[in-house]
Protein backbone atom coordinates (compact mmCIF):
# COMPACT_ATOMS: atom_id res chain seq x y z
CA UNK A 1 0.00 0.00 0.00
CA UNK A 2 2.79 2.28 0.50
CA UNK A 3 3.32 4.35 -2.90
CA UNK A 4 -0.41 3.84 -4.18
CA UNK A 5 -1.47 6.22 -0.72
CA UNK A 6 0.91 8.88 -2.48
CA UNK A 7 -2.43 11.62 -3.40
CA UNK A 8 -4.17 9.96 -0.32
CA UNK A 9 -5.08 12.24 2.52
CA UNK A 10 -3.74 12.45 6.08
CA UNK A 11 -5.70 13.55 9.01
CA UNK A 12 -5.07 17.18 8.03
CA UNK A 13 -6.92 16.88 5.00
CA UNK A 14 -4.01 17.39 2.86
CA UNK A 15 -2.41 15.07 0.17
CA UNK A 16 1.05 14.43 0.81
CA UNK A 17 2.39 17.40 -1.45
CA UNK A 18 0.24 19.47 0.86
CA UNK A 19 -2.56 20.80 -1.07
CA UNK A 20 -6.13 20.88 0.94
CA UNK A 21 -8.48 18.89 -1.29
CA UNK A 22 -12.42 19.24 -2.05
CA UNK A 23 -14.90 19.30 1.33
CA UNK A 24 -12.30 21.33 3.28
CA UNK A 25 -11.61 23.63 0.99
CA UNK A 26 -14.92 24.46 0.53
CA UNK A 27 -14.73 24.67 4.55
CA UNK A 28 -12.19 26.88 4.43
CA UNK A 29 -14.07 29.31 1.93
CA UNK A 30 -17.23 29.47 4.02
CA UNK A 31 -15.33 30.40 7.06
CA UNK A 32 -13.94 33.22 5.37
CA UNK A 33 -17.09 34.38 4.38
CA UNK A 34 -18.33 34.45 7.71
CA UNK A 35 -15.62 37.11 8.67
CA UNK A 36 -17.34 39.49 6.27
CA UNK A 37 -19.76 41.99 7.42
CA UNK A 38 -23.30 41.01 6.82
CA UNK A 39 -24.75 43.58 3.96
CA UNK A 40 -28.39 44.84 3.02
CA UNK A 41 -29.78 46.78 0.70
CA UNK A 42 -30.88 50.20 0.83
CA UNK A 43 -34.01 49.80 -1.12
CA UNK A 44 -35.68 46.78 0.21
CA UNK A 45 -37.41 44.50 -2.69
CA UNK A 46 -40.65 44.27 -3.51
CA UNK A 47 -42.91 41.84 -2.50
CA UNK A 48 -43.82 40.49 -6.08
CA UNK A 49 -40.06 40.59 -6.78
CA UNK A 50 -38.68 38.33 -4.13
CA UNK A 51 -42.04 35.59 -4.82
CA UNK A 52 -40.61 35.53 -8.40
CA UNK A 53 -36.97 34.90 -7.29
CA UNK A 54 -37.97 32.73 -4.93
CA UNK A 55 -40.14 30.82 -7.34
CA UNK A 56 -37.39 30.39 -9.30
CA UNK A 57 -35.63 28.87 -6.77
CA UNK A 58 -38.03 26.26 -5.81
CA UNK A 59 -38.44 25.43 -9.36
CA UNK A 60 -34.46 24.84 -9.40
CA UNK A 61 -34.94 22.62 -6.46
CA UNK A 62 -37.45 20.67 -7.77
CA UNK A 63 -35.43 19.74 -10.42
CA UNK A 64 -32.07 19.08 -8.43
CA UNK A 65 -34.90 16.81 -6.97
CA UNK A 66 -35.68 15.18 -10.08
CA UNK A 67 -31.83 14.33 -10.77
CA UNK A 68 -31.98 12.71 -7.50
CA UNK A 69 -34.93 10.37 -8.52
CA UNK A 70 -32.88 9.58 -11.78
CA UNK A 71 -30.21 8.53 -10.32
CA UNK A 72 -31.79 6.50 -7.89
CA UNK A 73 -33.96 4.79 -10.70
CA UNK A 74 -30.80 4.14 -12.45
CA UNK A 75 -31.76 6.46 -15.93
CA UNK A 76 -29.75 6.94 -18.56
CA UNK A 77 -26.48 9.39 -18.12
CA UNK A 78 -27.65 11.62 -21.55
CA UNK A 79 -30.91 12.18 -19.87
CA UNK A 80 -29.21 12.73 -15.99
CA UNK A 81 -26.60 15.66 -18.43
CA UNK A 82 -29.83 17.11 -19.90
CA UNK A 83 -31.59 17.78 -16.70
CA UNK A 84 -28.09 18.77 -15.38
CA UNK A 85 -27.89 21.24 -18.07
CA UNK A 86 -31.39 22.62 -17.45
CA UNK A 87 -30.98 23.31 -13.55
CA UNK A 88 -27.05 25.17 -14.97
CA UNK A 89 -28.90 27.62 -17.34
CA UNK A 90 -31.98 27.85 -14.73
CA UNK A 91 -29.53 29.40 -12.09
CA UNK A 92 -27.02 31.31 -14.77
CA UNK A 93 -30.44 33.11 -15.60
CA UNK A 94 -31.30 33.45 -11.22
CA UNK A 95 -28.06 35.47 -11.53
CA UNK A 96 -28.82 37.78 -14.21
CA UNK A 97 -31.80 38.53 -12.79
CA UNK A 98 -30.47 39.24 -9.41
CA UNK A 99 -27.26 40.89 -11.33
CA UNK A 100 -30.10 43.13 -13.07
CA UNK A 101 -31.84 44.37 -9.98
CA UNK A 102 -28.01 44.89 -8.13
CA UNK A 103 -27.57 47.32 -10.96
CA UNK A 104 -30.72 49.20 -11.12
CA UNK A 105 -30.61 49.74 -7.67
CA UNK A 106 -27.46 48.85 -5.51
CA UNK A 107 -25.02 50.13 -7.56
CA UNK A 108 -26.88 52.87 -8.71
CA UNK A 109 -27.67 54.27 -5.50
CA UNK A 110 -23.84 53.81 -4.56
CA UNK A 111 -23.27 55.93 -7.88
CA UNK A 112 -25.08 58.26 -6.25
CA UNK A 113 -23.78 58.49 -3.12
CA UNK A 114 -20.30 59.11 -4.58
CA UNK A 115 -18.66 55.64 -3.93
CA UNK A 116 -16.76 54.83 -7.16
CA UNK A 117 -15.47 51.91 -5.50
CA UNK A 118 -18.95 49.89 -6.29
CA UNK A 119 -17.69 49.52 -10.06
CA UNK A 120 -14.69 47.52 -8.74
CA UNK A 121 -17.20 45.61 -6.78
CA UNK A 122 -19.09 45.41 -9.60
CA UNK A 123 -16.52 43.92 -12.06
CA UNK A 124 -15.93 40.93 -9.42
CA UNK A 125 -19.57 40.25 -9.66
CA UNK A 126 -20.10 39.92 -12.82
CA UNK A 127 -16.91 37.44 -13.37
CA UNK A 128 -18.04 35.19 -10.67
CA UNK A 129 -20.93 35.41 -12.15
CA UNK A 130 -20.49 34.28 -15.90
Amino acid sequence: MGKKKKNRENKEGKTKKGRKIGALNQIEKEENMQDEPVRYRDTPREEAEIKQLKNRLSRMTGQLNGISRMLDEGRYCGDILTQVAAVESALQNFGYVVLRDHLDACVTDEIRKGNDGIMDETVELIRKLK
